[in-house]
């Protein structure tokens, strides 16, 4: 009887540890929300990319609203040298591996910028030639999408001219080497086809 009991009070305590562990591991995912420490840190991504989701210069993209795993693969690139760039290598080398993700979150929930008033307006009847292929993966409305592969496209609908044109130049240039695909795309793009394009997605 006393034997019964015994692993009676055992698999009783074996339950109520599984059921503990999910609700403590859920406590340990950071969350900038009510850390301190974590929330400052991301409170320095608004010196540059703008606390309103407007960024300080159009040459710096928009992250606010941006596809969440899309940031989160962005940090990781930075973090681990696949993508380079100074300023960013630093910060994300700022956040623990446990905060990249929450971080990515966080960022992707807040909301895209509005339209500014004084923007060009859309010009969907001359989409440019070769638009096309980014439908490919960036989805007809060019707001981004989770692939087949899991990797997810950002959005490209409303970005600054200025921060895309670039970036295509330096995918095609070799300059940035974090998406193959990317890089074997702008090669066989022209120049000025890639000013079009950059200036037709920034439009929308």
């Amino acid at each position: 009887m006393r034997t019964q009991i015994v692993f009676g009070c055992l698999a009783v305590v074996g339950v109520l540890t599984a059921q503990a562990a999910p609700a403590k591991a859920a406590e340990a995912v950071p969350d900038p929300t009510t850390q301190r420490e974590f929330g400052a840190k991301l409170l320095v991504c608004n010196v540059c990319h703008g606390e309103n989701g407007v960024p300080k210069s159009a040459a710096i993209p928009i992250i606010s609203g941006q596809q969440e795993t899309y940031i989160a693969k962005q940090l990781e690139d930075f973090r681990n040298g696949h993508r380079n760039f100074e300023i960013m290598t630093w910060m994300a080398n700022t956040l623990t591996p446990a905060e990249q993700g929450p971080a990515a979150a966080y960022v992707a929930k807040k909301s895209w910028p509005a339209k500014r008033a004084d923007a060009a307006p859309a010009a969907a009847a001359t989409a440019p030639r070769g638009i096309a292929v980014c439908q490919a993966c960036h989805q007809q409305n060019y707001l981004g999408a989770v692939q087949a592969e899991g990797m997810t496209a950002p959005r490209l609908a409303g970005q600054s001219y200025e921060y895309l044109v670039e970036a295509m130049r330096r995918f095609a240039d070799g300059e940035r080497a974090n998406s193959p695909d990317m890089a074997q795309i702008m090669t066989g793009i022209s120049v000025a086809d890639r000013e079009a394009m950059a200036r037709y997605l920034s439009s929308l």
